[in-house]
């Protein structure tokens, strides 16, 4: 398991193009996931097994978390996609990622089937993490509760194509709405963020299709982060840096919030409740997300 802790851009990267996996390896992404679900064919979706558990054994993760999305669990796929990669290459997976998510009782059972497999073949039980992609509206529902399912959980993923589908949303091109008088994936987003904090979880948003628009995609990533969300997918290379400046903490920001930390926790010792920091009063709510932004900056080597 890697110590990496941000999440600032999850590349997705399709499990049957195995140079496309090797390239993601050396990538900048905070997060690699080998996809066996969307972007694989469903004639291709079984042979695509053995190039992730390759890739996955083969190519250096040390520095990234590694993770692969299998099949819905609604799919004749998806048992096999659990079965076969985690007793294969178990030991370099970090996560799985679960699409279609739409209660607690999909995280069980994935987690049933993952723990057994775990059990057989000598793997650490309960090393492998899981990542829910809400992507419908029952899955909005049910968002909270799906965020409290497991200790297991390590992000919580929203899904922008299949939920757009699932509402019936006009448009072809996922993530964007530009005629929309506003951020148009505030509340589903708000919701999944809401409930990933409630449970101590990252909340990391889905992709922008349009790959030639960069400042596009670079608005979709700041509407996020203005709501608290961690990351966002990247679905193609040029993705991930824009990602990465986005969702890691502004230099100058990062280096004020160490000034605050660094105060309150003096002020503390002398016994006081609050201190003057930059002339702004500062109290423990405040102290509480420069503590946040330090953690994260530091993880981003800004700090």
């Amino acid at each position: 398991m890697t110590d990496v802790t941000l999440r600032r851009t999850q590349l997705a990267t399709p499990a049957s193009d195995k140079g496309m996996m090797r390239s993601a390896a050396g990538s900048d992404a905070d997060e690699v996931f080998l996809d066996l679900e969307d972007s694989v064919a469903p004639s291709a979706k079984s042979g695509a097994r053995e190039p992730l558990i390759d890739v996955a054994q083969n190519e250096d993760w040390s520095d990234t978390v590694l993770s692969y999305r299998i099949n819905g669990i609604d799919t004749r796929w998806w048992y096999d996609d659990v079965i076969t990669v985690i007793s294969e290459a178990g030991e370099h997976i970090d996560d799985i990622i679960i699409p279609k998510v739409k209660s607690a009782s999909d995280i069980h059972t994935v987690e049933n089937l993952l723990e057994q497999v775990e059990v057989n073949h000598g793997l650490k039980v309960g090393n492998i993490g899981l990542e829910p992609q809400i992507e419908d509206g029952e899955g909005i529902h049910n968002v909270h509760e799906i965020a409290h399912a497991s200790g297991r959980l390590s992000s919580i993923i929203f899904g922008p194509g299949d939920y757009s589908a699932a509402m019936g949303t006009p448009g072809l091109d996922i993530g964007q709405f530009p005629d929309y008088p506003g951020h148009y994936w505030h509340h589903a987003l708000s919701e999944c963020n809401s409930a990933a904090k409630s449970a101590g979880l990252p909340c990391l948003d889905g992709p922008y299709a349009d790959i030639e628009d960069p400042e596009g995609f670079r608005e979709s990533a700041e509407n996020a982060n203005y709501l608290g969300c961690d990351g966002k997918w990247a679905i193609h290379p040029s993705q991930i840096e824009i990602a990465n400046e986005v969702f890691a903490p502004d230099p100058e920001v990062a280096d004020r919030a160490q000034r605050i930390v660094n105060a309150y926790a003096e002020a503390m010792e002398e016994g006081k409740g609050a201190v003057s920091v930059d002339g702004q009063m500062v109290d423990e709510a405040t102290n509480k997300m420069a503590q946040e932004i330090v953690v994260n900056a530091k993880a981003a080597d800004i700090l």
